[in-house]
């Protein structure tokens, strides 16, 4: 992607995989996370202050007890609360096992407190606001909200509905109505209550985001005339499923919306992290007013230089996790498993196959890239470079020690490698706009291609439901370990 210049930006602002961002605005610095799924380290802490440039401060939970879904931010007497679905994993196919919780702090970096159920059941997407009573509140998907104690560690009462949400024309292609993420933010004397409908994967048209505001924290809430504030109107615009919204001021007092979405044609990477200007009617209604948001853009700080996405190869020494790299599919203790070595990353082996050995991944923005690694097998392991989606969806290839196994499409070709046996070999993947070639080496100067290549492009939520992306990964299978040497991601 080309650098934009100084006092611009372009979109994605944080490339990859950063699905339904909350941020907020504490003094002169902003603070987002995002939902992170299965992903260990869980609940990543990005800083910035100009909104365009982000920084990783950590991660709220080293082993989060369960899957992780849209969170919310909030920030009362200087007392910091991420308000968290969880969802128990494996991942259910419906959110009636999802209960919230909330974890606080005294700073955005922690320490976090453990989290504290507030047994909230089937609700997801917590939206925090104080009303004009004083009192806290939750507003969840439906529109529903419950009152919380002052504190903001328990719940009063029961939840109740909220809002009718907005109807969009019934001819409008979307994936279903799904009116959920709600954020409250009070201006003006006026509480706006931003959520989505449409549904966040299914057809580019689907998702969108709306506004509607009441004096009272009780409603009555009138919908905004310009519903929706933003949404994609044509699967030929250069961001796909815009939607799940949070409305913020900006460094010099103008206004911003930071959302999510999908690259047109690139799914696979998952919902990237957007942002766009918003402007205020006279009526005191937002408006989204950039006709384009993947040209440049004027920046918020009109001095900001925005910064590369991905940077390519990381040297070993400093490998951080819980940024780009985490390990899918957690379990309490999956952090340990990994060692960081002066010349490589040693990760010990889990499960009896690549489908449950929770591997280590990297997220990306890049539509081509190179991805490659010297394996070398230690006791009864499995070990190898694929391209992994979840554990039902992955390609790429491992050395057992006496083969070496191709897998697509999430199962082992009938493909047999004609190599002899090895417990060290150089791997290396490249993904081209979603072609998969390989290649390998027994001494990283002579390399043999893979005799198949692979199509990659339906490696996606639409395909498997989950709303994760197709990510670099190195996995380490069996009750031994593996050292991963080289260890190189490079932008093409």
């Amino acid at each position: 992607m080309r650098s934009p210049s100084a006092g611009k930006f372009r979109n994605p602002i944080l490339d990859g995989d950063r699905p339904d961002p909350t941020v907020i605005k504490s003094g002169d610095d902003y603070w987002m996370t995002y939902s992170s799924f299965d992903s260990a380290p869980g609940i990543p802490i990005y800083h910035s202050t100009d909104l365009v440039n982000w920084t990783h401060r950590g991660s709220a939970l080293q082993d989060p007890p369960g899957v992780v879904f849209a969170m919310d931010i909030a920030e009362v007497d200087g007392h910091f609360y991420i308000y968290i679905p969880f969802i128990p994993a494996p991942w259910s196919t419906t959110i009636t096992d999802a209960s919230i919780f909330v974890i606080h702090a005294p700073t955005m970096t922690g320490p976090w407190s453990d989290p504290i159920d507030l047994h909230i059941r089937g609700a997801i997407d917590p939206g925090h606001a104080i009303g004009e009573d004083g009192k806290r509140y939750l507003f969840v998907n439906g529109v529903r909200k419950i009152q919380l104690t002052d504190d903001g560690l328990a719940t009063v009462g029961d939840l109740e509905h909220a809002y009718d949400g907005w109807q969009y024309p019934d001819e409008w292609i979307t994936e279903a109505y799904a009116l959920e993420g709600p954020k409250i933010l009070r201006r003006n004397g006026w509480f706006y209550l931003v959520s989505a409908v449409g549904g966040t994967g299914g057809p580019s048209t689907g998702h969108m985001v709306i506004v509607a505001r009441s004096r009272s924290i009780e409603g009555v809430w009138e919908n905004s005339p310009s519903n929706p504030v933003a949404r994609t109107t044509d699967p030929s615009e250069a961001w796909w499923s815009r939607g799940h919204a949070t409305l913020i001021e900006g460094p010099r007092g103008d206004w911003w919306m930071l959302s999510h979405g999908y690259e047109n044609g690139y799914r696979t990477l998952g919902r990237q992290l957007l942002l766009e200007p918003i402007a205020w009617t006279d009526d005191d209604w937002p408006v989204a007013f950039a006709q384009d948001i993947s040209v440049e853009l004027d920046a918020p700080d009109r001095s900001c230089i925005q910064a590369p996405g991905s940077t390519g190869a990381e040297p070993h020494t400093e490998f951080e996790l819980g940024d780009r790299w985490t390990f899918y599919g957690q379990t309490p203790g999956d952090g340990s498993r990994l060692t960081v070595g002066q010349d490589s990353l040693e990760v010990v082996g889990k499960g009896d196959s690549v489908a449950d050995s929770s591997p280590l991944v990297r997220t990306g923005g890049d539509r081509s890239y190179e991805f490659s690694a010297v394996v070398e097998l230690d006791g009864d392991a499995e070990a190898g470079l694929m391209l992994f989606f979840n554990n039902r969806l992955f390609c790429g290839h491992t050395i057992d020690g006496t083969q070496m196994s191709t897998y697509s499409g999430g199962v082992k070709s009938h493909w047999r490698e004609p190599i002899p046996s090895t417990r060290r070999i150089h791997l290396k993947l490249v993904n081209d706009q979603h072609i998969l070639t390989s290649w390998h080496s027994f001494d990283g100067e002579n390399w043999t291609r893979h005799g198949v290549r692979y199509e990659t492009s339906g490696y996606h939520a639409n395909t498997m439901g989950d709303l994760v992306s197709l990510r670099p990964a190195l996995v380490s299978v069996g009750t031994g370990s593996a050292k991963f040497s080289e260890v190189r991601y490079q932008p093409l």
